[in-house]
Order: structure tokens, then C-alpha cells, then sequence
């Protein structure tokens, strides 16, 4: 079966007929049936109706690297979005099985970095500036956009080591370009004290370079992508609880506008932003910047403490919850029947220069 239909499969009665609990049921006996040979990862943006079966439950590249760890499980089904399976893919064994519950499960960030676009504007830029600029790209990206940035001795980057890759691409080339997100650029070349006048954007859709100032004085070059559900978070979300919480402290996702970022408390990676939830003290008060499903398990987990989102009208990322129980009980059903469906499976010579962009990476974390 062909990702086009894959794409557009619609589930069998054998499970649309089931209540959830029996669904539920049901994937507990599988687990048990499977055990070692099976490894779900669960990223924390998932609904709590799939990470309930989550054998391990962390960020896209966490999960990719536990996945690897991972020599016993004949199959992995990540409950994520399509590249965090690629990467999980490019990171395993040739033997080992990669499946994704739902092909419709992508990022919207991730596509605003298309490959042949990317290219095109390699060449303007490489004209532009000569040899003189790195890629970056945000773990968040295509397995192509990682290709790429390996192809040109660049790097992936976490929003955790944002921080420390951009200072290593600085000290190699004058200039980085930093796919696929703005708004992670801007914030951590913002942070190690790059003047926002020394920042450029590209935009693919024009294949033009973005800049009022002296191109000479560019550092950074950032692709015009963004993540849809965190840009959605404004400095009046920031204003509203101030007036109303005086007490309450924000924190945000890098993933943020630069104005959101700057007028909150604190602001880093989601495992900076669960770690510090769980070690404020008991009666603090918190509003989150970051996808609902993962702060509605932060408000259950903590009702010592007060939290809301930042943004109450927020909705859950839309992509990410393609991922339900009745799809992840199908691919689970499809292994059984040694029939898998929505394996994902990435090109060799697209893994070769990945994994290098990958491992400059994971060699300096």
C-alpha cells in the first residue's frame, strides 16, 4: 500500500466497531503478546489516549535515540509526526521496523522547508555570500532538510542545544542559514547576542532575502517557517494574565515570537519547561506557552500548583493528534497479521548525509 493510500485509508468496522475500552483492551493484549519485539514511543504532544501505551515518552529526538538504544523491538510505532519517524528510521537498524498509525500525521513546520526550494535557495545565497554560511536545521525538519544540511557540513539542532550548535556554526563558517523555523533562530542567535539588524529572512516563496541593513553585516539567515501552534501565542495572551495573575509566572516555548519570548519569565525546550513546572514549589502559580495536550497533563499532574495556558483558546496541535487509539490499535493489528501498513522507510543516500547532520550534532551535546 502506497503512502497516497495510506493517506486516505479508512479504518475497518472490525475496529470501528469497537467501544474504547475494547479498543484499550485490545492493545494491551498485543503489547503483552508482542513484548520486547514491540516499542511504542509517544511524543508529549500526543493525546492521552495513545500515550497511555507509550513504552517511553520524551521529545522527537529523545524518542528517536531511545528507539535506537532499542536492539530488541522487531517494530516501532511512534506516535509522533511523519519526521519524527523518519529520523527514528535513519537512527534504528536496517531490521528494525519503523510504522507511523497515520500518515496524515505531519508538521506543518516541518513542510514549510521543501527540499527543492531549499536548493534554490542554496544557490542564490552561496552566490550571494560565497562559502561563507552554514545550515542549521531545527530537528523538526524533513529527512531531506536534514540530507541537505549534512550535504553541506551543517548540523541538526534541538530547541534544548539550540544554543551551543549556533555558537559551533558561527565559529565555522561567518554565517548560518537556520531552517526551518524563525522564530528558534531568532531567539537563540537574540540570546548569544546577535543584533536582530544582523538577521535576515528568507522567503522561500519569492526565493528572495529579506533585510533592510548592510548584507555585508548579515549573520544569520532565517527560513521564513514557523511552528503553527506556537506562533499563535501573543504579547496580549502576556498582558491579559499580568492584569489578572499578578503572582503567575510565564513560561514559553523558544518556538514563540521574539516579542512573546522576551516579555515572558522563562522560556525553553519542552523538557525545560516539564522540568521546571515539577520542581516549582507547591502553590505557585504558572501560565504555559506551549501545545494544550501537553499542558492539560501538566494541570493533572500538578494540583499543587496553579496552571493554565497562556493562550486558553489554544488548540491542541492538529497534525500531531492524527495519532488516535483506533489507528494506533490497527497498526498494531497489521503487525500481528505480519502485514504492517504506514512503514516509513527513508532513501539510503538521503540517511547517509542525514545521520551526518545528525551526529554533528548528538557529538557535541
Amino acid at each position: 500500500m502506497g503512502i497516497l493510500d495510506t493517506l486516505h485509508v479508512s479504518l475497518p468496522p472490525s475496529i470501528t466497531s469497537m467501544t474504547t475500552g475494547e479498543m484499550e483492551e485490545r492493545v494491551r493484549e498485543i503489547k503483552q503478546m508482542m513484548g520486547s519485539g514491540l516499542f511504542i514511543p509517544g511524543h508529549h504532544y500526543q493525546k492521552d489516549e495513545v500515550i497511555q501505551f507509550a513504552d517511553a515518552v520524551g521529545d522527537s529526538l529523545q524518542l528517536a535515540q531511545v528507539s535506537a538504544e532499542n536492539k530488541e523491538a522487531e517494530y516501532i510505532v511512534f506516535c509522533g509526526v511523519h519526521f519524527m519517524a523518519e529520523t527514528a528510521d535513519m537512527l534504528t537498524a536496517p531490521e528494525q521496523t519503523v510504522i507511523l498509525p497515520d500518515m496524515r500525521a505531519g508538521c506543518s513546520m516541518a513542510d514549510m522547508a521543501d527540499i527543492y526550494q531549499t536548493e534554490k535557495a542554496w544557490e542564490k545565497l552561496t552566490e550571494t555570500f560565497g562559502d561563507g554560511i552554514i545550515p542549521l536545521t531545527y530537528v523538526n525538519s524533513t529527512a531531506a532538510i536534514k540530507s541537505f544540511v549534512g550535504k553541506y557540513g551543517g548540523a541538526t539542532v534541538t530547541s534544548s542545544n539550540a544554543h551551543n550548535m549556533v555558537k559551533w556554526a558561527l565559529g565555522e563558517k561567518e554565517r548560518i542559514l537556520f531552517l526551518p523555523d524563525q522564530h528558534l533562530g531568532r531567539n537563540t542567535a537574540a540570546d548569544l547576542g546577535i543584533s536582530l539588524d544582523d538577521m535576515a529572512v528568507f522567503d522561500p516563496a519569492t526565493n528572495e532575502l529579506v533585510h533592510d541593513g548592510d548584507t555585508e553585516n548579515i549573520k544569520v539567515i532565517l527560513w521564513k517557517g514557523h511552528c503553527s501552534v506556537h506562533e499563535n501565542f501573543t504579547v496580549q495572551n502576556i498582558e491579559n494574565v499580568r492584569n489578572n495573575h499578578p503572582d503567575m509566572k510565564v513560561i514559553v516555548h523558544p518556538e514563540c515570537r521574539r516579542e512573546v519570548v522576551e516579555r515572558s519569565d522563562y522560556n525553553g525546550s519542552t523538557k525545560y519547561i516539564i522540568d521546571m513546572i515539577e520542581r516549582a514549589p507547591s502553590g505557585t502559580s504558572w501560565a504555559i506557552g506551549t501545545e494544550m495536550n501537553l499542558v492539560k497533563r501538566l494541570i493533572a499532574g500538578h494540583p499543587d500548583k496553579h496552571i493554565v495556558s497562556l493562550n486558553p483558546y489554544m488548540c491542541p496541535c492538529l497534525t500531531m493528534n492524527r495519532i488516535d487509539l483506533p489507528h494506533l490499535l490497527w497498526a498494531l493489528e497489521r503487525v500481528v497479521a505480519a502485514d504492517p501498513v504506514n512503514v516509513i522507510r527513508v532513501d539510503p543516500s538521503v540517511t547517509t548525509e542525514a545521520v551526518k547532520a545528525l551526529e554533528r550534532m548528538l557529538n557535541r551535546a
